[in-house]
């Protein structure tokens, strides 16, 4: 045995060992083998913050048995994930087998594929220092942050509190759109919709209009002498608007758009969606799930290319390079992505065949063409209230473009309209006010917090998920489904000629699956800000 290649995680192990033959074997860390030390705070504050580090007890059999090998190979190859904390386990290893950090070879890979090992073997560096103290200096501010600010909330509040740099942030968002929803007063307005029958010159039906009142009304006096004028007016088509429009793909999946997506279309929750994609990307069916990149590399791009031109014809290829706006990106890696655009679907559990498919679809459809529309307008015109109209919008796609594979949504789901033209006569089918109240913030799930701390520079794509899943355990958040309560709402309705008002329930403010801060969390919350206000701060 000549060589030694160490992975963190066993699952890619075999496949790795098998890309790279005979004279290669290949063991896994298991993650992290060392931290600081859990005596003390494990920091000299005099000394430049200088940590001092333990291996963890659970890793010792691990680290020994590296030992071993590492001792009868000739050269040891450090193959850790290509992020901060891959970078740092790296040099843990180094440290930890006692290996020259300067001449050990250090390989990464976006994807477990054959031409994948086989380049980063061929292309091998160090260890970066740069990336490891990086990940050093995150280290030790979590830990002088949880190791200072705990007790005090032990002594002060109660015992077995945490704080957290990252955790206790997340907690505030929390607590504060909580206390945003509780200051909330609801206002109401009356909106008017309904459906118009669209009429020839015998004053028969021809097709059938679905329209609203642009303007709402303040009050029901309003709303109900609108519908009474409405009642006895003629109505027309005193205008007919066509435009062109189109709609663009999105980028590939970076961690945070992934956890979104999966979140609102497949319902995962945060952590599930980073279980099933961590299988997804061992079995080398996606590439590294943790990445804020938005870049997708030329042989991905080439390769996208020719699979959409063999399956959907070349005026659906439009090649795209996407660029993270975010200052601190990793740019040298890549956006979530299928290692081979040929494969739309694989075998394996059911959940890794769905978030597989929703990685294939958004990737592929990136570069694909932009979906062009006709989008048209018609105002229906009221001549008993010559100032005020009703609003029909149709949207017809004439080129499907990307949506052929990915279609996320317009949020007007309105279709083609029947054809008409201006001066044309309409009589009213039923028309409704309904009594409508502005609603509050809307409280985090589980994608929209990942969304905010993405947004405002919190945390990394490798601790949205743990951050998320630590504020649960600790007792600070509790994730739940919360039903709503009966509240009343007026209506006033026109149909056949008559204007009839009725009072109406229905039931408001369900929740489901939201986050919502105990009451310990709004005391820990209000005493670290009012003393500890700059390690709360969103900025720090």
């Amino acid at each position: 045995m000549t060589n030694l290649v160490i992975v963190e995680s066993p699952a890619k192990a075999k496949t790795i060992e098998k890309y790279l033959g005979k004279d290669f074997t290949v063991l896994s860390s298991y993650g992290h083998i060392r931290d600081m030390q859990k005596k003390g705070m494990g920091i000299d504050l005099a000394n430049r913050f200088e940590p001092t580090y333990e291996i963890s007890a659970d890793k010792k059999k691990t680290v020994a048995e590296l030992r071993k090998v590492a001792k009868t190979a000739e050269a040891v190859w450090l193959a850790t994930d290509e992020d901060r904390e891959g970078e740092a386990i790296a040099w843990h290893l180094a440290e930890a087998l006692k290996l020259d950090i300067k001449t050990t070879k250090r390989i990464v890979f976006h994807e477990i594929t054959k031409p994948a090992i086989q380049k980063a073997v061929a292309e091998p560096r160090t260890v970066n220092m740069d990336v490891v103290n990086a990940q050093q200096a995150r280290r030790v501010l979590d830990r002088i942050v949880g190791f200072e600010l705990s007790p005090i909330l032990w002594k002060k509040i109660r015992s077995g509190l945490s704080a957290g740099r990252v955790q206790s942030v997340a907690v505030r968002l929390i607590v504060e759109r909580e206390r945003e929803v509780d200051a909330f007063e609801s206002n109401f307005v009356f909106r008017v919709q309904g459906e118009l029958n669209l009429l020839d010159k015998a004053q028969k039906v021809v097709g059938k209009l679905d329209v609203k009142r642009t303007a709402t009304f303040k009050t029901e006096e309003e709303a109900a002498a609108f519908l009474e004028a409405v009642a006895k007016a003629n109505l027309s088509v005193i205008s007919l608007e066509e435009k062109p429009a189109k709609r663009k793909p999105k980028a590939p999946f970076t961690t945070s758009t992934l956890q979104q997506e999966a979140a609102s279309k497949l319902g995962f929750s945060v952590k599930q969606t980073m279980v099933v994609a961590q299988r997804l990307y061992e079995a080398g069916k996606i590439t590294y799930m943790r990445t804020d990149s938005l870049n997708l590399s030329e042989t991905a791009i080439e390769q996208a290319k020719q699979t959409i031109i063999k399956n959907y014809g070349s005026e659906f290829s439009h090649v795209q390079r996407y660029k993270t706006k975010k200052a601190d990106a990793q740019e040298a890696h890549e956006a979530i992505r299928p290692t081979d655009f040929n494969v739309d679907q694989v075998t394996g559990e059911r959940n890794e065949q769905r978030l597989y498919q929703l990685i294939w679809r958004r990737a592929i459809a990136s570069q694909m063409s932009d979906a062009q529309l006709k989008r048209t307008t018609v105002d229906i015109g009221i001549d008993a209230l010559p100032n005020d109209k009703l609003t029909a919008k149709g949207e017809v796609v004439t080129f499907e473009g990307f949506l052929k594979v990915y279609d996320f949504g317009s949020g007007d789901d309105s279709g083609l309209l029947p054809p008409m033209t201006v001066g044309q006569a309409l009589s009213v089918e039923q028309l409704t006010a309904r009594q409508s109240f502005s609603r509050p913030p809307a409280r985090y799930n589980e994608a929209s917090l990942v969304r905010t701390l993405e947004e405002m520079g919190i945390g990394r794509p490798s601790t949205y998920a743990p951050t998320i899943d630590t504020v649960q355990q600790r007792g600070y958040v509790v994730k739940e489904d919360r039903e709503g309560k009966e509240r009343a709402y007026r209506q006033i309705t026109l149909e056949r000629g008559t204007v009839l008002t009725e009072s109406l329930t229905e039931m408001a403010g369900s929740e489901k699956n939201k986050l919502f801060p105990t009451d310990i969390a709004g005391i820990v919350t209000s005493f670290l800000t009012k003393h500890f206000g700059d390690v709360l701060d969103y900025q720090f």
